[in-house]
């Protein structure tokens, strides 16, 4: 079996956003030398999120606006997470809604995607330096 593993980090400009990072990860892909088999693709951190979908803004702004009503940020204080001295629970409850991973076959040396799908990094406590 051959593997590749690498890392990514960012630091976003904002508390939530969604990064395009199919590019990246099509790079990775093909300096792997892999010609056949998975790509994983995983958040390592448990307020950041990674999922595939259509790289529409439109359909981004739904997300932001769906995820903020299902898990509004204020007030802070109805989360017991937060009573620990932290202010992210529901960013903690948003990556769990979006997912932490993603899983693409790789054909003939490139990713292999259904149309319009892209692979999405989603920042839900950002403005700090992170991994995935």
């Amino acid at each position: 079996m051959i593997s590749k593993t690498e890392y990514l980090t960012f630091n976003t400009k904002t508390t939530r956003t969604f990064v395009n990072i199919t590019h990246e990860v099509g790079n990775i892909v093909e300096k792997s030398g892999i010609k056949e088999g998975l790509c994983l693709v995983n958040a390592m951190h448990i307020t950041a999120s990674v999922f595939i979908n259509d790289n529409e803004s439109g359909l981004h702004k739904d997300y932001d606006i769906w995820l903020e009503k299902l898990a509004p940020h204020d007030p802070t204080e109805q989360y017991k997470h937060n009573e620990t001295g932290e202010d992210n629970a529901d960013a903690h409850m948003k990556r769990q809604i979006m997912g932490r991973e993603v899983l693409v076959a790789i054909t003939n040396g490139r990713l292999d995607f259904g149309p319009w799908e892209q692979i999405f990094y989603g920042e839900f406590d950002g403005q700090r330096k992170k991994r995935y």
